[in-house]
């Protein structure tokens, strides 16, 4: 967990974008110090001047030529006057405070999620195979909204606090400095209290969002995986466990409210002792008329007391309130200083179209170091032509994709595109030359004409339809009652496996990229579907570079070149043309 001191110079680093707005916020916000000063003047005026017959103060003698001619009815219509214009603007005030307060947190929360996002789209396929996509989700909806409460909500309200009680101290100082000095001695243990119960609260709170993280990826997967649960018969037993998760979330919240509420009730205690003290004093005060206070200012102190412990209560409050804030911000960091496994090179080549000539170099991969998943790989794919991959579960045909895609780079030796190391490409550039159909085909939960499209974003209605055409599934899409506005539901559920492979390979024909990745493309299929898939793809496969992975050799009868992988080692090669690096 970082330090306090290390969180707050992140935090305005980040925030220094936005500092000329945060400081607007700040300067709304303190124009209510002089209105919480003078909102209990009417009151002083009406016992001390109107019922009583104390002199009137100086800041009211300025506005008259002749201070002892002043009826009592002008002192209650200047009394009503400042009442009500004190009230107008402190709602005016307040007004413009939630204008300007949602205006820039609105912002930062929106640029701070768009930031947080696409950190996360840079991360790696294996940190999101390890956090899981509920934990990443989390993290963009709730802990990116922690630095708007920090710099919007919470710091400009404890900088106003501050000054306010700063202010009213000074007014008490010159009604009363006795009972000033009475009122700000329970100061320190209020400081005390809220030191003590920072840390405590702040380690509390980071428990409460991991645990509610991991009760939500729990019943995230759990509803996503509905027909596995309803299958086996263990409705029941996910009902239990989602019961489990959330109650031990909502015991981490209890113990943080608990000593939360603890905390706040030595506040009450600790403000009830000073008051009491203060009245006590002030009323002798009054009676013995030795000093300059009046029941009017005895009342201007109570309410001053009143209003002191209200921020001083506050300022505790917030300080809480950014400890809770520091969790969120903890977690936040964490992402954007998370290193994604492939990065770009300072002065990466640009690439607009590949030729296509894939070689592996005694490639050798690892996810973890002591599990080796390559071990020396080379072979060469030349420009149009089909390189089959087989294996048993485990051997690493997959990650061979992974790293032609550029997923991963290797732990030892190579990968060369067109002579060129593909860590010397700019990572977009360099994707932007395959086209992927994959076993676990992913659509989007919006239309057929959209998941197609996802492959060139900007493509004309003509060139879908094209795309489609060329993958045979044209007709089956104008069967449907909306055609090519279908929704395909999540996931794409609402097709059958073999509908969206079609739809997938259109996309690939859509993306029209020289090189091709087949990642087991027609392993959930049956055998009629696998082979009209197989001759979609054999047209998709035509002038391209392929890469073609599958369990059964027979997937790959069309393949120029089939290397067998065993235990992530080439166990043998055989084909019309031998693959040599």
């Amino acid at each position: 967990m970082r330090e306090e001191g290390e969180i707050m110079g992140r935090l305005l680093s980040e925030l220094r974008p936005y500092m000329l707005s945060i400081l607007s916020v700040f300067a709304v916000s303190l124009t209510a110090i002089p209105l919480a000063l003078v909102s209990p003047l009417p009151i002083k005026i009406i016992v001390d001047n109107v019922l009583g017959t104390q002199p009137l103060p100086g800041y009211l003698r300025i506005i008259t030529t002749n201070p002892s001619q002043v009826s009592v009815q002008a002192l209650v219509v200047i009394a009503i006057g400042i009442l009500v214009v004190g009230t107008v603007l402190t709602n005016g005030q307040q007004l413009l405070n939630v204008w300007a307060t949602n205006k820039v947190g609105n912002r930062i929360t929106l640029e701070t999620r768009a930031r947080l996002f696409r950190q996360m789209q840079r991360l790696s396929i294996l940190y999101h195979d390890t956090k899981g996509v509920t934990d990443s989700t989390y993290r963009v909806q709730y802990d990116a909204l922690w630095l708007q409460l920090l710099a919007v909500d919470t710091l400009p309200t404890l900088v106003t606090s501050v000054f306010t009680v700063v202010g009213m101290i000074l007014v008490m100082l010159v009604l009363d400095w006795e009972l000033a000095l009475i009122a700000m001695a329970v100061a320190p243990f209020m400081l005390l209290f809220t030191f003590v119960y920072r840390q405590r609260l702040r380690a509390g709170w980071k428990k409460v969002k991991t645990s509610e993280s991991a009760a939500m990826s729990g019943a995230q997967e759990s509803l996503s995986a509905s027909r596995v649960v309803k299958a086996f018969g263990q409705e029941e037993r996910e009902n239990e466990q989602f019961f489990s998760r959330y109650s031990e979330s909502a015991r981490a919240a209890l113990k943080v409210f608990v000593e939360g509420g603890v905390y706040n009730l030595l506040m009450g205690l600790v403000t009830a002792v000073g008051l009491a003290a203060v009245l006590y004093v002030g009323i002798g005060h009054v009676q013995s008329g030795t000093g300059t206070l009046t029941l009017g200012g005895l009342l201007i102190v109570n309410y001053y007391l009143t209003q002191i412990y209200g921020p001083l209560r506050d300022v505790g409050k917030r300080i809480i309130d950014v400890q809770k804030a520091f969790a969120g911000m903890d977690r936040f960091l964490e992402i954007l200083d998370e290193e994604p496994d492939v990065k770009e090179a300072p002065n990466a080549l640009q690439l607009t179209r590949a030729n296509g000539r894939v070689v592996f170099e005694d490639v050798s991969f690892s996810y973890q170091q002591e599990h080796s998943v390559l071990q020396n790989v080379s072979f060469v794919l030349e420009p149009g032509s089909c390189l089959g991959v087989v294996g048993p579960t485990g051997s690493g045909k997959t990650t061979l994709s992974s790293l032609t895609l550029r997923f991963f780079d290797p732990t030892q030796g190579k990968i060369t595109l067109d002579g060129v190391d593909l860590r010397q490409y700019k990572v977009a550039d360099l994707r932007n030359q395959f086209a992927v159909v994959l076993q676990d085909t992913v659509l989007f939960s919006t239309t057929i004409a959209e998941n197609i499209r996802f492959a060139k974003p900007k493509a004309s209605m003509n060139e879908i339809v094209t795309a489609a055409k060329a993958a045979h599934v044209h007709e089956f899409i104008t069967s449907l009652p909306d055609g090519y506005d279908t929704l395909v539901g999540e996931r794409g559920m609402r097709l059958s496996g073999g509908e969206r492979q079609r739809v997938s390979i259109a996309r690939a024909f859509l993306k029209d990229a020289p090189i091709l990745i087949l990642d087991e493309p027609t392993s959930a299929l049956d055998i009629n579907t696998e082979t009209a898939i197989l001759d979609s793809m054999q047209d998709l496969m035509r002038g391209r570079t392929t890469l073609m992975i599958a369990h059964r050799p027979s997937t790959l009868r069309n393949c120029d070149t089939i290397v067998t992988l065993e235990n992530g080692r080439i166990g043998g090669m055989e084909g019309m043309k031998v693959a040599s690096a």
